[in-house]
Order: C-alpha cells, then sequence, then structure tokens
C-alpha cells in the first residue's frame, strides 16, 4: 500500500461515516432509532437494500468465484426480479400497514407468541452465525496486504461499525449504506475498467471472450438440469427466487430497510430498483473474475494466491519439483492460448483446452501442498482478486476499491447487527422480559443490544477461514433457515384457516427436513429453500385439516 492508497481508504470512510452521523441526527426515540421515523425516500431505502446484501464478500469471492468456475454464478440472481414483484405486491403493504417493528411481530398478531418466538429465535441464530463471516471477509483484505493477524482487523472495523451504528440507529446505518453504494459502483467500474486495461495490447476484448470461452468460463446460463448442481437455470429461477423471497420478505435485516420508508410505494420502488439493478451488478463483478482469469492466462498467477501460505509451501522439499511443473504447465498454456487467437481452429481449441486442464491440476497440486504443510482444509478462491489488484493497479485506485471492499462490509454489518438488536428488543425484550418500560429505557436497550451484537460479530468472526468460497457459505446458511422462514409467512399471508400451533410444529417439521437434506443428499443448497417452503406450507395445512391449532383471525 503506497501514500496516496492510504490516503484514498481513510479520507473515503471517514466522509461515509461522518455523512452517516450527521444525516441520522434526531433518532432520539425507539421508532426513529429503529425505523427511522418512516422517513426514508425510496433511493436511499434502494442502495441500502442492495448494499446490505452486497457485503465484501460479494467483491472478494463472486470474483474468485467466477476465475474458478466461470460465470454461471450469476443463476444464483435469475429468481431475484420475480421475488421483488411478489414481496412488492404482498409484504410490503402488510407490514407497512400493520405498523410493526420487525416481521416476526405480524406472526403474533396472525398466530401466536410461541410462534413469533420461534421464528425470531431462528432468525437470531441465522443471522448471527452470518455476520461473523460478513466481518471475516474484510480480514481477509488487510491479512494480504499487511500481513496482519486477521484478529487485529476485525476488531478495528467491529469497532468502527458499532460506534457509529450504536449512535445513529438505522438512518446511520441507510445514509451510510447510500455513500457506501456509490464507492462499491465506482470501484466495481475501476476494477472493471482496470482489468481490461491490463491485457496484452494485441489481445482485444473479443479476443478475451473467446478465451474465456473456450475455458469454460462464460457458463452464464446452464440450461441442464440437476439437483446436485448449485448454479443453473432452474436452480436460479426456482431456488433463487425462494431464496430471494425470504431474504427480502422474512429476514429482518432486509425488512428493517423497506419498514423506514415514507410510504408503501416509496418502499415498493426501492424493491423494483433493486429487480432491475443486482443481475447487472452480480454480472460486472463477475466480469471482473473472468477478465483476471485471461490476464493470468498471460501473466504467470501465483501458484498460490495466499501469500502467507505460498512462503510456507516453499519451504517444503516438494516445493522445487511442483514448481517446475507449474511454470511448464503456465507456458504451454499460454502458448497454447496464443496459437488459439491465431488460428480459431478445433485443433487449436483442443490443444488449449488440454493445457489449461494440466494448468489446473498443477494448481490443484499447490492447493493440496498448502492442505499438507497446514495441516487443515484450504481455499484459494477468496485471494484471486485482492492479490491481483495489489500487484497490477496503479496508487490511488488499489485504495478506492479497497475503500470499496471496506464500505461493503460495513454497510453489511450495520445492516445485520442493527437488524440483530432490533429483533431482541422488540421480540424478545419487551415481549417476553419487560412489557410496560418506557421509550427511553428502550431506547437504551437497543443501544446496548446492538453493542452486543457488534461484539459477537468480532468474536465468531474467526470462524470464516474455514468456510472456503465465502460467498457460497454465506448463502448456504441461509438456506438452512430460509425455507422455514418463507413458509410460515406463507401460511400467515394465503392461508387463513391454520392457526398457531399447526404452523409451528410446520416450521420444526421443515427445519427438521432441511436438515435431514443436508446430511443424507447431495441435494444443491439452494433447492433447500424450494423444499423446506413447500414442506412448512404442506405440514401446516395438514395439521390444520387435522384439527391441530385454531386460527386466529387479524
Amino acid at each position: 500500500m503506497r501514500t496516496l492508497d492510504w490516503w484514498v481508504l481513510g479520507s473515503s470512510l471517514l466522509l461515509i461515516i461522518l455523512y452517516g452521523l450527521w444525516k441520522s441526527r434526531g433518532s432520539g426515540s425507539v421508532n426513529q432509532y429503529l425505523l427511522a421515523g418512516k422517513t426514508m425516500p425510496w433511493y436511499a431505502m434502494a442502495l441500502s437494500i442492495m448494499a446490505t446484501q452486497a457485503s465484501a464478500i460479494t467483491f472478494i469471492s463472486t470474483s474468485g468465484q467466477a476465475y474458478v468456475d466461470g460465470m454461471r454464478f450469476v443463476q444464483f440472481y435469475f429468481g431475484l426480479p420475480l421475488a421483488m414483484i411478489i414481496i412488492s405486491a404482498t409484504a410490503v403493504p402488510l407490514f407497512h400497514r400493520a405498523n410493526v417493528y420487525t416481521a416476526y411481530e405480524y406472526l403474533e398478531r396472525r398466530f401466536d407468541a410461541k410462534t413469533r418466538a420461534l421464528v425470531s429465535l431462528i432468525f437470531l441464530i441465522q443471522r448471527g452465525l452470518a455476520v461473523g463471516v460478513a466481518l471475516y471477509a474484510p480480514a481477509i483484505v488487510l491479512t494480504v496486504i499487511l500481513g496482519w493477524p486477521d484478529q487485529w482487523t476485525t476488531i478495528i472495523m467491529g469497532t468502527l461499525v458499532v460506534a457509529y451504528t450504536t449512535y445513529g440507529g438505522i438512518k446511520a446505518v441507510t445514509w451510510t449504506d447510500f455513500q457506501q453504494m456509490l464507492v462499491m459502483f465506482l470501484g466495481l467500474f475501476l476494477s472493471l475498467a482496470m482489468a481490461w486495461r491490463l491485457l496484452p495490447s494485441d489481445v482485444g476484448l473479443t479476443d478475451a471472450l473467446h478465451l474465456a470461452g473456450a475455458a469454460g468460463r462464460l457458463n452464464a446460463v446452464v440450461t441442464s438440469f440437476d439437483w446436485n448442481d448449485r448454479y443453473n437455470l432452474w436452480t436460479g429461477l426456482l431456488g433463487g427466487m425462494f431464496l430471494a423471497l425470504a431474504y427480502f420478505g422474512c429476514d429482518q435485516s432486509q425488512v428493517q430497510r423497506y419498514l423506514t420508508g415514507k410510504s408503501i410505494a416509496q418502499s415498493r420502488l426501492s424493491l423494483l430498483f433493486n429487480a432491475v439493478a443486482k443481475i447487472p451488478m452480480q454480472f460486472f463483478i463477475l466480469s471482473v473474475g473472468v477478465l483476471v482469469f485471461v490476464f493470468y492466462t498471460f501473466e504467470k498467477p501465483p501458484m498460490v494466491f495466499h501469500e502467507v501460505e505460498m512462503a510456507n509451501i516453499t519451504r517444503t522439499g516438494e516445493y522445487t519439483g511442483l514448481a517446475s511443473r507449474y511454470d511448464a504447465a503456465f507456458e504451454n498454456r499460454r502458448t497454447a492460448a496464443r496459437r488459439y487467437l491465431s488460428s480459431r481452429d478445433e485443433a487449436s481449441l483442443a490443444g488449449y483446452r488440454t493445457a489449461q486442464a494440466e494448468f489446473e491440476t498443477t494448481h490443484r497440486a499447490g492447493i493440496r501442498l498448502v492442505e499438507k504443510t497446514s495441516g487443515s482444509g484450504f481455499n484459494d478462491t477468496n485471494y484471486i482478486f485482492l492479490s491481483f489488484v495489489m500487484k497490477y493497479l496503479p496508487a490511488g485506485v488499489v485504495g478506492l476499491i479497497l475503500a470499496a471492499i471496506f464500505a461493503a462490509a460495513m454497510s453489511t454489518i450495520s445492516a445485520e447487527i442493527n437488524s440483530l438488536a432490533t429483533v431482541t428488543v422488540i421480540d424478545v425484550y419487551r415481549r417476553h422480559v419487560r412489557r410496560d418500560a418506557s421509550d427511553g429505557h428502550y431506547l437504551a436497550v437497543s443501544r446496548l443490544a446492538t453493542v452486543f451484537w457488534g461484539v459477537y460479530a468480532v468474536v465468531t468472526a474467526g470462524y470464516g477461514r474455514s468456510l472456503g468460497s465465502l460467498i457460497e457459505a454465506v448463502n448456504m446458511l441461509g438456506s438452512f433457515f430460509y425455507g422455514g422462514l418463507l413458509g410460515v409467512f406463507v401460511l400467515a399471508f394465503a392461508f387463513r384457516r391454520v392457526g398457531g400451533t399447526a404452523a409451528f410444529v410446520a416450521v420444526l417439521i421443515g427445519e427438521a427436513v432441511i436438515f435431514t437434506l443436508h446430511y443424507s443428499t447431495g441435494i444443491a443448497f439452494l433447492w433447500y429453500n424450494v423444499i423446506g417452503c413447500v414442506v412448512v406450507v404442506c405440514a401446516g395445512l395438514l395439521l390444520s385439516a387435522a384439527g391441530v391449532g385454531r386460527a386466529v383471525r387479524t
């Protein structure tokens, strides 16, 4: 990191935080602190919703995912626009008219207290597990850049986020998200432009796309159906839609964003903006990874992108022979790529693909050597993009891209600890511990709960290092619970005859089925959202038909 990079990084983050704190003035009541007094405009909510989901994991891991697996991850979002339309038509008006702080308050009005408590607990478990992963993502940044222990990074980042979130509440979160998303957009476009510019002078964009396609990196749409394939058209449209319905319609970290809207129309606009913008944004991020892949076809990448682990394996007896094989495989691939670009015939295409397969084999051998040396599992995906940024991008640009990554991390973490604090206070403390305290008391407890969840995130962040690709890990974690959450809200919205006990038991059945599928089958995790929802709805209807529970009319 050069002086200019530090200046750009520090000033960007400082301005974002100061702007958020300035805009959060007047958060002196529980309603202002948790819902911004329902005064937020659609554009602020829209970028806050996008920023909450577009965490540092999106920048760090999605680009690396494209490098190793191509564009097919974009299919994960194909169902999102449909989900946003459905939520805009159903959940948004229902939650607004119910005048609730959390989505789970609505469940008590519709069902009963135990169903609300169960779903609130599921949210706290799921989001509590995910917040540590989100905080660990920026720890990778400074680990690669400075060699700092990742614990230092999580403490610094956690302290910074807790400070402005505790002070300003949802207003500070939303307005800092707004600024952070603008920085993220700028960092995204700069990354794409620089990756394109750094390609060899005789390799144009068309050439780059031919090479990426020949290596299987332009697989944006996979039409074949396979239960065990995580990313194909059907998994994305169905599994992705159900995941998006659950995340944006039932997860408090997202519901709370549009509950702050001035009106139902403003909240709907914020979601519909994401329906239009989310897939192009993910496509751009994946395109960065694809162009980095083509760049490294001509510029030799490190055998292992994690600098510390690379240094460790160079001291082993096996490294010298493996390095010779790796160098030869790289030169063979580069030569084959040049030959393919010059002739574009079937023979040169086959030669390039063979050379690519040989190179990937030697890279995997390097990963296995790291695992053998460290005695634990290792995944290099999360370090690819950062290694490229630090080594090849100019001063100032590096600082801005890192500011975008840190802004993404801060936006997600602040939103998550804010929503966790809201559910803790509204659905647990005020409902079951102290029901008739003053507004000032609940405001103070809300701030204490924010601090608690911030500390919790710092403590649990270290578990992220063993989860492999973070973008997959965080979505898999959500899929364990989202099917059950979505199912109970479908029962609440669409099946008025189902009562509280039937809904409560149905959620437990749905979660049991999801975890059974995970541990006993190879079904791709996106299908957990579909199967879990269907199981909960069917179980609720069957239990209701059998006379379990009594429907509560609202």
